[in-house]
């Protein structure tokens, strides 16, 4: 059965919304009253029919206007994307991962066929049918990374392994939550995520590095993160800040359902055959108030996590400024009753 993709912008207009079953799928982050940073990870295996988790890598009613917006962010500014020279086998490697992935996961919409080196790739959402030999960059338009990355939903970086550490050296970057891939390009794992507080201090990423430099091919892991954002923007990137800052004075308790988003990021870990490197997508799921107040449960919880929230993570993701509209709408929702454990809608 073919898919049906929705025309929508996340700029200007911000024509983007959600249907009823893109609101129930949505990945809610909050299984308790309360949330404090920590690694949670698990399996990425394969979850219920319909949800999130069902494929390893997720096309949903956005992917086209995705990939539209990812196309304009890159015409305006390339250095989103940034491959070292060393990490040409990982180029390969990822392209293998979403071909086969999307081919098998999507079969009415994408197509691969491979004999030997010889691959036929058909997108029929975006229009995109080439041929090209595995291994050979001549055969393609441009770099297999960017090729490929053009053509999947999410934020997408390679680290090479190497010194027992992970190196931010290949990524696609052009929806990011207040950070930069050109700036980070070459960090270390640790260096990347220095700026998260409290949790150098707690040794989670010491732990976290520990774990990801034994993860094993064909075993991929998951984790979530949220942030909140004011008007359905992807591209909030730290290039970008005087463009999309002013957003976030504008909510106010009357307009706060209809403007102010709750964003997560599923985050997907995969270990690359060839290279070795570990691949890692970040893929944004937005989700007004209003719509999420749909399910009353998720509001509810919602409400009770942004007021006992930590006043550093507040700090760190970007909520100080429209916080207390986001707590004033939200606030009637809340009937005080008590929540079993558990992120389900209902």
């Amino acid at each position: 059965m073919n898919m049906a993709f929705n025309e929508e912008t996340f700029r200007g207009d911000f024509t983007f919304r959600n249907s009823p079953e893109s609101v129930r799928r949505f990945p809610y982050p909050f299984e308790e009253d309360e949330y404090m940073y920590s690694v949670n990870i698990e399996q990425h295996t394969s979850g219920a029919p319909g949800s999130v988790f069902e494929h390893p890598i997720d096309v949903d009613e956005h992917y086209v206007a995705e990939c539209k917006e990812r196309a304009i962010v890159l015409s305006e500014d390339h250095t989103r994307c940034v491959a070292l020279p060393h990490m040409m086998d990982a180029q390969w490697d990822t392209l293998e991962l979403v071909m086969t992935s999307l081919s098998e996961s999507y079969p009415s919409e994408f197509q691969l066929t491979i004999d030997g080196d010889n691959w036929h790739w058909v997108n029929k959402p975006l229009g995109i049918e080439d041929r090209f030999v595995f291994g050979d960059v001549s055969t393609l338009p441009m770099e297999p990374f960017e090729y490929v990355m053009r053509q999947v939903q999410g934020d997408w970086v390679v680290m090479d392994q190497r010194d027992n550490d992970l190196y931010a050296d290949l990524g696609m970057v052009t929806g990011q939550a207040d950070w930069s891939v050109a700036f980070d390009a070459g960090m270390s794992f640790k260096e990347w995520h220095a700026p998260v507080p409290k949790a150098p201090e707690m040794g989670i990423f010491d732990r976290a590095l520990k774990y990801l430099l034994h993860l094993q091919y064909g075993s991929p892991v998951r984790r979530t993160n949220w942030r909140m954002c004011v008007n359905p923007r992807l591209d909030t990137s730290s290039e970008t800040y005087d463009v999309w800052g002013t957003d976030n004075v504008s909510a106010t308790k009357e307009n706060a359902g209809d403007k102010v988003f709750l964003r997560v990021e599923l985050q997907a870990l995969f270990r690359l055959p060839r290279s070795n490197a570990i691949a890692f997508s970040i893929r944004t799921y937005m989700v007004s108030l209003a719509d999420l107040a749909t399910y009353p449960r998720w509001a509810k919880r919602l409400n009770r996590v942004l007021r006992s929230l930590d006043p550093d993570l507040a700090e760190y993701k970007g909520l100080n400024s429209f916080k207390q509209p986001v707590l004033d709408w939200l606030e009637p929702l809340d009937d005080g009753a008590f929540l079993e454990k558990g992120v389900h809608p209902e």
